[in-house]
């Protein structure tokens, strides 16, 4: 569903933009506003302002799906990032005027060209979302929404779903929090268990929404909803009176005067999240480049005191539970958990070699895993990955623990300047407050300290 949004409205945009390049150039060109001894090409400039609308909409997150979302706020976001890119384009056009001394009604065309990308672009936007509306209305694309709850509250929020289909919620059922309320189903919708099997129930219906009612005397049975949810790509949205037990993790979501709050939101604007990615990507490619010759050196080092492939690849949970491989310089002996299994590596470790102590104490044994940054299943910054193992040991055991595959895993992380090596469960206890605090506090500016403060460690021999 996400990937066919993104391709219509990128189909959209790509004819609107070039309709407003066309006019543009129509107006400049053809309608004699500039005097030009050559008429300049055409297609070329269009396919290049195509590709930087395409980067500017993408920063201003405009690719995002806006299920059931507002159109206004949609149109002053457009608005938003069409007047960013036009500033742009003034200043551009600004200095190339001054340097062969052109006149400057190039420059007085951006206000129009500002104009006609906002009715062009704004004009297929709403025309797209009014008929997604209607269809909605209609029964077609909605998603499939779980009421917990089994109360007067959870009644009513049924309801007034009911009034609004342009929400797009297909309700499944309702599920009770106490044994003691009886009732099978209400108007329609079934109950379909109790909040312990909530996660069963998600895999069963296919539920994209957790709608959560809850009343005074439940809130300290929310943590067990939200933990049960942890693992499933649902969004989580309660009705507004509760918003003091999740101060601070939640934001305000209000359409056709419908108030819900939504439960740990993406906190990254989208400019910063490309920000991230891209930085992630360069740096990654650098690294790789100039740390070509290390790998030389640190592979004949390994190999010389231990047998064994030097890159040592081991399956580790990212983003949304997706296992992947990650790799790094090997700093133990081959047969480190033969006997063992999986276990934390206490402190003086045995089983660390001489050149895999150094390797750590300097992070070099990390280079491998700009790889994986590059590959997208790792980021510089972000929680550090566990395996299959202790993620499902760790999630019985630490309360929001899941919360931290909600993001990117990375190579350093905020966990890491504040904590040393993982040695015990308590250990592990604590990070994951740094790695919640780092995820409900996320920002581009904040990677930017954590990175530096990792490479005060790195001079300082701090690693671990």
């Amino acid at each position: 569903m996400r990937h066919r949004f993104e391709y219509r409205i990128r189909l959209l945009d790509f004819l609107a933009i070039n309709l407003a390049w066309y006019l543009y150039y129509l107006f400049r060109v053809k309608g004699g506003l500039d005097h030009m001894g050559v008429e300049p090409d055409f297609w070329v400039p269009m396919i290049l302002v195509w590709c930087y609308w395409s980067v500017i909409f993408l920063f201003f997150g405009l690719y995002r799906p806006w299920h059931a979302a507002s159109r206004t706020d949609e149109l002053a976001a457009l608005i938003k990032a069409i007047s960013l890119g036009c500033l742009v384009l003034f200043f551009a056009i600004f200095v190339d005027d001054a340097g062969i001394q052109t006149r400057n009604s190039s420059r007085i065309l951006i206000v129009a060209y500002w104009i006609v990308m906002v009715a062009s672009i704004g004009t297929g936007r709403m025309l797209y979302r009014t008929m997604h509306r209607r269809l909605l209305v209609a029964g077609v694309g909605l998603r499939n929404a779980l009421i917990v709850g089994w109360n007067e509250k959870a009644k009513d929020l049924f309801d007034r779903i009911l009034q609004h289909p342009a929400l797009g919620y297909r309700v499944v059922g309702f599920v009770r929090l106490d044994e003691r309320k009886k009732g099978t189903q209400y108007r329609g919708a079934r109950m379909l268990g109790n909040a312990n099997r909530l996660s069963s129930i998600i895999e069963a219906h296919n539920v994209k929404d957790i709608l959560i009612a809850l009343e005074s005397a439940d809130h300290d049975k929310l943590l067990n909803v939200i933990t049960q949810c942890n693992g499933h790509d649902v969004s989580m949205k309660i009705l507004p009176d509760m918003y003091d037990i999740i101060s601070g993790q939640a934001r305000t979501n209000q359409i056709y005067g419908f108030p819900l709050i939504e439960i740990m939101p993406e906190i990254m604007k989208p400019w910063e999240q490309s920000m991230k990615r891209l930085m992630d990507i360069f740096v990654s490619i650098v690294v790789l480049t100039f740390s070509s010759p290390l790998w030389v050196i640190i592979t004949i080092a390994i190999k010389m005191e231990t047998p064994g492939p030097a890159v040592y690849s081991q399956e580790r949970v990212g983003k949304d539970g997706k296992v992947f491989k990650m790799h790094k310089f090997r700093s133990m002996r081959v047969d480190a958990e033969k006997d063992s299994g999986p276990v934390w590596a206490p402190q003086n470790d045995k089983r660390v070699t001489s050149v895999g102590r150094f390797l750590r104490n300097s992070r070099l044994d990390e280079i491998p895993q700009f790889i994986n940054v590059l590959d997208g299943d790792m980021s510089l910054v972000g929680p550090r990955p566990e395996r299959q193992f202790f993620v499902d040991k760790l999630s019985k055991e630490i309360p929001l623990y899941h919360r931290r595959l909600k993001v990117r895993p990375g190579i350093t992380g905020w966990a890491q300047i504040k904590q040393g090596y993982d040695r015990s469960i308590d250990d592990v206890r604590s990070k994951v407050r740094y790695d919640l605090f780092y995820i409900e506090n996320m920002s581009f500016l904040m990677d930017i300290k954590i990175l530096l403060f990792t490479f005060y460690i790195m001079l300082m021999g701090k690693g671990h």
